[in-house]
């Protein structure tokens, strides 16, 4: 049985009234992920402030392991950086390999604290 005009329009219809409800979201997801990249600025400071304050007061301080500030700072900028490529596309983005340090640990006696 052959489907009637009412029904061809049916999937049109359904897709123009979903359609602004998946643009809904992906604004909603662009302003969180602006939200994210504004405290990921502010961590970025405060990771400045806090390696300024441990370069301060390293000489007084005499424990084995310190906050490695550094690496807190590369990936953070590196987290931020993919955020703002994700909301500011050039092109298709490929997958980023490199991996983010994650150990903020800091032995002494192999390294000192900038």
């Amino acid at each position: 049985m052959p489907l009637s005009r009412h029904h061809l329009w049916l999937p049109a219809l359904v897709l123009a009234c979903i359609s602004p409800l998946a643009n809904a979201g992906e604004a909603e997801l662009r302003a969180e992920l602006a939200v994210m990249t504004r405290q990921l600025e502010r961590l970025e400071h405060q990771a400045e402030r806090g390696a300024a304050l441990a370069t301060a007061s390293f000489a007084s301080n005499h424990s084995r392991y310190h906050f490695d500030f550094i690496r807190l700072r590369e990936d953070v900028r590196r987290i931020r950086g993919g955020v703002e490529d994700y909301l500011t596309p050039v092109r298709a983005q490929p997958r980023d390999p490199i991996e983010l340090h994650g150990d903020y640990r800091q032995d002494t006696a192999s390294k000192v604290v900038p």
